[in-house]
């Protein structure tokens, strides 16, 4: 399955991806995690070390300078990518963690010719057959604008339960349906009861197809460092939860 988890910044994305991640590998499944995530820290969720951590590809100004073959306002819009995956990986058992990062303009112009390296590279990663991926995207709706995920089978929306988690998770849909997308799907999170799922459901329109709850171990073990995936049993019982949900649907369509 190629995964990807969307939502407004704050709903808690990197840490279900960190826990979805984590359970279809104890699964014995070889997965590929991709931090797409202007500020990436994925890996950390992850339990990977920071000096294990791989550089940004998007930080690879040199390497992306090259692969465009920019001059001036022309580059190539299908830049080579396909060498890149092994070059930028790192591994810890059954997980690859690739981080892409987000291309710093601060006022340098336009990054089109940048970002066609970062497209192509994910649409390459999409076309794997033979893993899992997960990505955990940037906050909000530009990379679907950029139809950067549209090769995704399954787009996951985190919802927490208030207007404006919900107010991006419409915005999601109505771009996910202008790119063809039909396998959109609501996650809750941060539940604390019934009336938080049934909020979100009547908001939205869209019944979650799993939830995950308020959990204080697992926002100690963030605050403390500690792999979250080592606390939080409610929380892997939701992620196994959502990926039995997303392999049923894989088996209808």
């Amino acid at each position: 399955m190629k995964i990807a988890i969307c939502g407004k910044g704050g709903v808690g994305k990197s840490t279900i991806s960190s826990f979805v991640i984590n359970e279809l590998a104890s699964q014995g499944r070889r997965v590929l995690a991709v931090d797409a995530d202007p500020s990436p820290h994925l890996a950390r969720l992850l339990g990977f070390a920071p000096e294990e951590v791989p550089e940004p590809v998007a930080e690879m100004r040199e390497l992306l300078q090259e692969r465009t073959e920019r001059q001036g306002a022309f580059y190539n819009m299908n830049p080579r990518v396909s060498d890149l995956p092994e070059k930028f990986l790192v591994k810890k058992g059954n997980i690859s963690l690739m981080v892409l990062g987000a291309i710093q303009q601060g006022g340098a112009g336009c990054a089109c010719a940048e970002n066609a390296v970062l497209r192509n590279l994910l649409n390459t990663l999409l076309l794997s057959p033979d893993e899992d991926i997960v990505l955990d995207m940037e906050a909000g709706v530009e990379h679907l604008g950029r139809g950067t995920i549209a090769a995704t089978d399954h787009i996951v929306v985190v919802v927490q339960p208030y207007r404006g988690s919900i107010e991006t998770a419409s915005k999601i849909r109505n771009l996910a349906e202008d790119l063809g997308i039909k396998s959109l799907h609501v996650v809750a999170n941060n539940i604390q009861g019934s009336d938080d799922l049934e909020f979100i459901e009547s908001e939205s329109g869209i019944k979650p197809i799993a939830a995950f709850p308020a959990s204080s171990e697992v926002r100690s073990a963030e605050r403390k460092g500690i792999p979250i995936y080592e606390t939080g049993t409610e929380f892997r019982k939701a992620a196994a939860k959502l990926i039995a949900k997303l392999e049923e649907i894989d088996v209808r369509s």
